[in-house]
């Protein structure tokens, strides 16, 4: 397993040296040993800031910055004595051996003697990281505008694993006994225990697909059927919300940049033999700016800062920061702005965001709105997104948006940070 851990370190250096997202570098780790390196990589990003603080706290002085290679490698082992099942002997042995191999062997020594600390402290270790913010401050400037005490939820919720949600065609309540699922608010299925979605009953036959609760709920605040109406899903794949406007009946239109993720976007229509798909390779404000022709229905998930994923992908919380915040809100009111020529007078524009950053959604709405009085708020009801149940807590906000946020659902391991609202034409 030693070169096994080297390349976790590597990847782990990547991530927060390079920015590079875990899912860009999976592709070195081998079929049978991802499953142990996703589970190492993701419960130390989860857990970064609180590793990082405990293990500076064994060390008299710095690492020198040209071997920060055996930081790497002392946070992972830290990590898998920690959390993981793994005996603490192999972990440290292991990594002294990597260290000496990799940086300097005389910090080998140094490795051994904290590592023993660790292990032996582990029970003590574990309380003492509790009471550390798991968030690093680059995050908390994201989260401006919310109060103390959601922004402390938002943290405890990076400790609960993210379950598999699925949408289903119809009968979602069949479904959730068939693939023995919990059956959502909305309709979605949650799942337990990783499943290998290939393997379930009903994904071959094309009769659901992989889509956060969260992210189904845009589509959901629309009529449910939409049958002689065209929709335009700008910024479409992979087709998610593609595929709920065209169940709903709808001839939708689905634009996106990359051909690639269209091509995408098309294997999934295929798979769910949904046939009232248009795809258009574009750039969506060009698109708009070309277009003649008019829609009933606009959805734009627009592209964002995605900070509201990072319960599935924690690696968010390094890479992002309040910059790449305003420069996708620049790009999300062009893309608003735009779409009032592709939009028919009494039409409905759904925007929506997966991003828990204030000024990629409420913010960038309210502004919006008082530049353009062609439109108004689509109040949402309720009933569209609780047909099977009670949400927890309310996620309707009193101007008429969607806003879930991490440890919403708690209880049933969360939900992804999305921002929804419907607007309406009416000049």
């Amino acid at each position: 397993m030693q070169n096994l851990r080297i390349k976790a370190a590597q990847t782990l250096q990547s991530i927060l040296e390079d920015k590079v997202f875990f899912g860009e570098l999976k592709k070195q780790f081998s079929e049978k040993d991802l499953p142990f390196a996703n589970m190492l990589i993701l419960t130390a990003l989860r857990r970064y800031v609180a590793l990082h603080a405990v293990l500076h706290s064994f060390l008299s002085k710095k690492i020198p910055h040209k071997h920060r290679f055996a930081e790497y490698l002392l946070i992972l082992a830290e990590c898998e004595i920690l959390y993981m099942q793994t005996a603490p002997y192999a972990v440290i042995n292991e990594t002294v051996a990597n260290i000496r191999q990799t940086t300097d062997r005389f910090l080998g020594g140094l490795a051994n003697a904290v590592l023993r600390k660790i292990s032996a402290q582990k029970e003590v270790l574990l309380k003492k990281i509790e009471t550390i913010n798991p968030l690093p401050e680059s995050f908390l400037q994201i989260l401006d505008g919310y109060s103390d005490a959601e922004i402390k939820q938002t943290a405890q919720s990076l400790n609960i694993l993210p379950p598999l949600d699925i949408t289903v065609k119809e009968n979602p309540a069949e479904w959730a006994a068939k693939l023995k699922a919990e059956l959502l608010p909305n309709g979605s299925l949650r799942l337990y225990n990783n499943p290998k979605v290939p393997l379930l009953t009903g994904y071959n036959d094309g009769l659901w697909w992989v889509q956060d609760a969260a992210a189904s709920l845009p589509v959901q605040t629309l009529p449910k059927d939409l049958h002689g109406l065209k929709a335009l899903d700008l910024c479409a794949a992979p087709g998610g919300k593609t595929a709920q406007l065209a169940v709903k009946g709808a001839e939708v239109t689905a634009i996106d940049i990359s051909p690639e993720r269209l091509d995408t976007l098309k294997q999934n229509m295929k798979r769910l033999g949904i046939a009232n798909v248009t795809t258009i390779a574009a750039d969506a404000l060009e698109f708009l700016q070309d277009n003649t022709e008019q829609f009933d229905i606009i959805l734009l998930d627009a592209p964002c800062s995605a900070t509201g994923t990072f319960r599935r992908h924690p690696e968010v919380l390094y890479i992002k920061t309040q910059d790449d915040v305003a420069q996708q809100a620049t790009l999300q009111k062009q893309l608003l702005c735009s779409c009032k020529s592709a939009l028919k007078v009494g039409g409905t524009l759904v925007y929506s965001t997966c991003s828990i950053a204030k000024a990629e959604g409420e913010k960038q709405i309210f502004g919006f709105l008082q530049e353009h009085k062609e439109f108004e708020i689509y109040q949402i009801e309720k009933q569209c997104i609780s047909a099977y149940g009670e949400w927890q807590n309310k996620l309707i906000t009193s101007e008429g948006f969607i806003r879930t946020l991490p440890f919403y659902e708690s209880g049933k391991n969360g939900i992804d940070s999305f921002f929804i609202c419907k607007l309406k034409r009416i000049i």
